[in-house]
């Protein structure tokens, strides 16, 4: 994750909070040159943690079908009340390890 800065997470809407650039579409599924969003760092891990690149250039990206999905949501309903400087650990989601092998 590059090119941080600080401001509002287009996901969980926390405000003075270190942000990333996210492609809506992943780079490596051709969304290069397509949106992207303003999410913060957990948010970000979180979403990269949750779903994979198929899952988030074919269903997942936009900001409002981020915020749809039930996965994610319990996540931002999460952090929504954390701190900006929380520091959060992610770990690979069980369902997105089963559909890697």
């Amino acid at each position: 994750m590059k090119n941080k800065s600080i401001g509002t997470c287009e996901l969980c809407e926390r405000q003075h909070v270190a942000t990333t650039v996210h492609h809506l579409t992943p780079k490596e599924v051709g969304g290069s040159f397509m949106p992207t969003g303003e999410l913060c760092i957990p948010c970000h891990k979180q979403i990269h943690s949750l779903y994979t690149n198929e899952e988030l250039g074919g269903r997942l990206n936009t900001i409002e079908d981020l915020k749809r999905d039930e996965k994610i949501r319990k996540f931002v309903k999460w952090i929504r009340k954390q701190p900006p400087s929380k520091l959060v650990k992610t770990k690979k989601s069980n369902d997105r390890r089963k559909r890697k092998h």
